[in-house]
């Protein structure tokens, strides 16, 4: 007898428990707590990691190993970026301190979405202050276990 459970094909809205760990350990995981919903094809999840999810049947549980740089791309030494404190002050609040370690959210060009940069290094002080910032994913790479278990397709 045939499954007639939905299944996942490009577009499919999501509902679902994943995580997403690298060598040092789970970047996300949502198992603990509420389950993600998100649509496929709309950038919340890599390609490749999308790619794992076709076809899977709902309630299924899956994990997949994605070989170092498949999941995130390699890491990228042009993503690594000294931005002025002047900058930084007219992006957000003024009084904001940074240390190496930081993870810094800022807006996207359009206003509509916002990205992440993590602090590597500061220099100078007071207005000459200037921070390093990695834009690369924590993840790009490295190889990256995708632990998933689809609650609902539709």
């Amino acid at each position: 007898m045939t499954s007639t459970l939905p299944r996942v094909q490009p577009g499919s809205f999501l509902t679902l428990h994943y995580r997403l760990g690298g060598p040092a350990g789970d970047i996300i995981n949502t198992f603990t707590g509420k389950p993600a919903t998100l649509s496929l094809g709309t950038g919340e999840l890599s390609p490749a990691v999308e790619a794992c999810l076709m076809d899977m049947e709902e309630g299924a549980r899956a994990t997949f190993e994605l070989p170092a740089g498949a999941a995130f791309g390699e890491r990228n030494p042009d993503m690594q970026q000294w931005l002025a404190r002047k900058v930084l002050t007219q992006m957000g609040d003024p009084l904001e301190t940074y240390n190496v370690g930081d993870v810094v959210q800022f807006p996207t060009p359009d206003g509509q979405g916002q990205f992440a940069g993590v602090v590597l290094q500061l220099r100078g002080e007071g207005a000459e202050r200037a921070v390093l910032f990695d834009f690369n994913h924590p993840l790009a790479g490295q190889p990256v276990t995708f632990e998933v278990q689809l609650i609902g397709v539709l």
